[in-house]
């Protein structure tokens, strides 16, 4: 059987730390007593100082331990147990001679790594045994130790004292090498769309057995492997056999905004792996899209730039009710500019998340074309993106919208004054949005109220509108300007235009055509929250809208809430509660039943994108 030794860690500062540890010798009985801190030493190439960890509140999970005497032998007469609060290990029953401390620890759960820990009658003997065929990296930690301590007898006042002559603490090493893994991306929109990264091990020989005395034992072959790297970058293994370096490759996938993916990969070698050393894989990774110009905006690359959102309900009431902040037109609520400082801004006025968004621009000291400038996998519900853009900052290169690629240096920051924009998604819900061809503007106003005062603050008829409200009142506006431009619309208006009438009653026909084209005029309102303790709850008129809190949570599939809506935009129409427009057919019957019923046909088609009913910051 082939044997290497695994060579303890004894070093100057473990050897000045011997102390010796006197005790009296027990009434009525033989033996001494002795006490032993562990702690664990770093990995060797660690990116600190070497120096010694306590183990102190980094206990182990399972402690073995073992004395021998000067010949290898195990004792056996003797009383011990580990202290994990205090990482000590407490001997009793010694007697004079030389001996030698085994120690054992372990950090994790040994079963899942397939390993057996065998009984020891002598320190030759194998002790701890890792898997024949070693599928994966360990996944616990173990550590080991071999420390000499003598006990001796010398006459004192009161009879002989027993001293035991041993380390002051002993330095415990891992028994398992570590290869660490990391890459360096030129650009960090690759870094950001890698789909999953491997290592593939080279054919290489490991030992299997560590005796007591701490020599290893027993190869085994590894054969050819593959690993994932995309959660775990660091891999825990026996010491290899011999001095063979360890060779592999690593791969790295990534996919591009134009649904491409592209591999490579990278051989690599390091030195033959030990016990209780770091051995480090850096690979920079050299990829076509390192001088692409456009920001690829995958789910990663969002997170880590920790963007907000707009109406969220710990946003201030000087915020979402201030017009220059907060307001949207309804056929335009993805707004996309770039800030005097050269960055993407991009505000979505939306209760659903947009997917497969490709934002477009026009530079004409450029380019006579569009070129990309930006793909989001996601925009999610209420963004606020704020990114750096390229084009301002390096020579980088673009697509146009013809195909072409062109090299772009970088831009002074005026060429945004005269750009242009435009977003190109294939998501079924921007087929919705971009069907919103007579857009509203819409704005938030608490009408005197105060939303921070648990009743609203009520004022007048009007109370303090929230963030959650104003949540609703984007969903509901959506809602209500993609309706007047459905055929279903117009159709059942046409069927009842016999049933409209104006401000002079039932004689004051209005056609259907008119009542169209008062509906998709542009109009801007100030949306506010109606105070129901005085019996209202809607109110309109001019730029003027409100209704009370039940109406904006229930609009979805409530006729009445529904009712209360319509009455009020008929006087944002013009109407007055003589006519069909208020307290008659067009908002009683005709439109809030039409909003319920092809509900699933608008772009918000149910409440539970934004589960108002559940918010916390509603009224009580």
């Amino acid at each position: 059987m082939k044997k290497s030794f695994w060579i303890t860690f004894l070093c100057s500062l473990m050897l000045t730390a011997c102390s010796r540890e006197e005790w009296m010798k027990p009434p009525g009985g033989e033996g001494s007593k002795a006490v032993f801190a562990l702690q664990c030493a770093d990995y060797e190439g660690e990116d600190v100082p070497s120096r010694l960890v306590t183990s102190k509140g980094r206990t182990y999970d399972r402690v073995v331990f073992y004395v021998a005497d000067e010949a290898g032998r195990v004792v056996t007469n003797l009383k011990g147990f580990y202290d994990y609060a205090a990482s000590e290990i407490h001997l009793e029953g010694l007697q004079e001679g030389d001996y030698t401390l085994l120690v054992l620890g372990i950090r994790g759960d040994a079963g899942q790594d397939g390993v057996s820990i065998r009984e020891l009658n002598n320190v030759s003997e194998p002790w701890l045994i890792f898997p024949a065929q070693l599928s994966k990296p360990l996944e616990a930690d173990y550590f080991y130790s071999r420390t000499s301590f003598s006990v001796s007898r010398k006459p004192g006042v009161d009879g002989a004292e027993i001293i035991v002559s041993a380390p002051g603490q002993i330095v415990q090493r891992r028994i398992a090498g570590r290869v660490d893994f990391s890459f360096a991306f030129r650009n960090p929109y690759v870094r950001t769309a890698v789909v999953h990264k491997e290592v593939v091990w080279d054919a290489v020989s490991f030992y299997t057995t560590l005796s007591g005395d701490g020599s290893l034992s027993d190869e085994v072959d590894m054969q050819p492997v593959v690993w994932p790297l995309d959660s775990v970058a660091s891999f825990c293994l026996p010491p290899a056999s011999g001095e063979v370096p360890l060779q592999g490759a690593v791969t790295v996938l990534t996919r591009d905004y134009r649904k491409n993916q592209i591999e490579r990969t990278y051989d690599f070698t390091v030195d033959s792996l030990v016990s209780n050393r770091i051995y480090r894989v850096h690979t920079p990774v050299v990829h076509p899209d390192d001088k692409a110009g456009v920001m690829f905006v995958t789910p990663m690359a969002y997170e880590e730039g920790g963007h907000a959102k707009i109406l969220q309900d710990e946003e201030r009431k000087e915020i979402y009710t201030d017009t220059r902040q907060r307001s949207f037109d309804t056929s335009q609520p993805l707004q996309v500019e770039i800030t005097d400082d050269g960055r993407l801004h991009m505000r979505f006025y939306s209760p659903r998340d947009l997917s497969d968004v490709l934002v477009r621009a026009r530079f004409p000291s450029v380019s006579d074309e569009y070129i990309d400038l930006a793909y989001f996998d996601t925009v999610p519900a209420f963004a606020d993106f704020y990114g750096q853009i390229p084009l301002f900052t390096s020579e980088c290169m673009y697509r146009t919208v013809s195909g072409k690629w062109i090299k772009v240096p970088p831009q002074p920051l005026t060429a945004a004054l005269d750009a242009s924009y435009e977003v190109i998604s294939g998501d079924a819900y921007w087929e919705k949005l971009q069907a919103i061809r007579h857009g509203w503007k819409v704005t938030f106003n608490l009408y005197g109220g105060d939303p921070d005062q648990p009743n609203g603050g009520p004022a007048g008829n009007w109370m303090g509108i929230r963030p959650v409200h104003c949540r609703e009142v984007v969903a509901f506006f959506l809602n209500f300007t993609y309706m007047i431009d459905m055929q279903e619309h117009e159709d059942i208006l046409r069927a009842n235009e016999d049933r409209l009438y104006g401000n002079g009653g039932v004689t004051d026909k209005v056609s259907a055509e008119t009542v169209l084209k008062q509906m998709r005029q542009p109009r801007s309102l100030r949306v506010g929250l109606v105070y129901t303790g005085n019996g209202v709850l809607g109110l309109g008129g001019g730029d003027v809208f409100g209704a009370y809190q039940g109406a904006w949570l229930s609009h979805y599939t409530d006729t009445y809430a529904c009712e209360v809506m319509f009455h009020e935009l008929g006087h944002v129409m013009g109407y007055s509660h003589d006519s069909a427009f208020t307290y008659g057919p067009w908002a009683q019957e005709l439109m809030n039943q039409f909003y319920v019923d092809h509900l699933y046909l608008m772009p918000i088609d149910s409440p539970d994108y934004l589960k108002s009913k559940q918010s916390p910051a509603l009224y009580k």
